[in-house]
């Protein structure tokens, strides 16, 4: 088995770099950092393409994180984020195996860690790859980026969450086009849509996505992973952000960030600032 990596190229390390608790991978490389775990996605013989043992290997991560929430970076190796799932391992599945749910559930888990999660996508995401990116809450984009479901041309459906988790993100037309029509969404297109917060060069993703990291990291932790509850709770509004809300208004962490932004505004302003502001 080869050892988890140190660091990710194109960015310096921030805090402390640690082995994964759960030890070595074989098709991925996590780095543990003391706020965000990056997990790379290699199969460099297979375009990163998703097979049993990465599965399992990226529910190891869901343990980690769902017992020391962080944010997650998902990337992939060598300019492809993943080229679909292991279709010599897909022609062996049954009925049973569909009814297990092996990809969809780990995709699940994925959008219900606690922390924010961000895939940054260059070169393919096709099929579980493609759906394995829409479980995450957020996606930036390099220009070769490629998203798609081609699944009925191999006589299967895209079953692991693009079929509803697409249209939500994308709209029903869009995601007909992909799902139904056989259409990729190139970067431009995916920006277009929704689907991507941004396109940048590739040689700057990296950077660019431990940016997004490094401002959701400056928020309170605790706040982000309340309005990422309530963001995901169709149908429980308002009840749920006042809940929500009132956990909030409570915590230090709330007056401690309230006074020092009063405090940098000045006593003639105060009051001022959250005008109209509701809670």
């Amino acid at each position: 088995m080869s050892e988890t990596t140190a660091t990710t190229p194109g960015h310096p390390p921030v805090g402390t770099s640690r082995t994964a608790a759960d030890g070595p991978y074989e098709t991925l490389r996590v780095e543990e950092r003391d706020d965000r775990v990056v997990v790379t996605l290699c199969r460099p013989e297979a375009r990163n393409a998703l097979s049993g043992l990465m599965i399992s290997e990226l529910h190891a991560v869901c343990d980690l994180l769902e017992r020391d929430p962080r944010l997650l970076l998902l990337t992939g190796h060598g300019g492809v984020f993943a080229g679909g799932a292991d279709i010599a391992e897909l022609l062996r599945r049954g009925r049973d195996d569909a009814l297990r749910g092996i990809n969809s559930r780990l995709f699940e888990r994925v959008r219900r860690l606690p922390m924010p999660t961000l895939a940054a996508v260059d070169g393919w995401a096709l099929g579980g790859g493609a759906e394995l990116s829409y479980a995450c809450d957020l996606r930036i984009a390099g220009p070769d980026a490629v998203f798609g479901n081609p699944e009925p041309g191999l006589g299967i459906l895209a079953a692991a969450g693009a079929s509803w988790r697409l249209p939500e993100l994308v709209g029903e037309s869009i995601a007909k086009q992909v799902l139904l029509a056989g259409r990729n969404l190139d970067a431009p297109a995916a920006l277009a849509a929704g689907l991507v917060m941004e396109v940048v060069p590739a040689d700057e993703l990296l950077d660019r996505a431990h940016a997004v990291l490094d401002r959701m990291a400056r928020s309170s932790a605790t706040a982000l992973r309340l309005t990422k509850l309530v963001v995901d709770a169709p149908g429980a509004h308002p009840v749920a952000d006042d809940l929500a809300q009132a956990v909030l208004f409570e915590g230090q962490d709330k007056q401690d960030r309230m006074t020092r932004f009063l405090e940098k505004r000045g006593p003639a302003k105060k009051g001022s600032e959250m005008k109209g502001e509701r809670s």
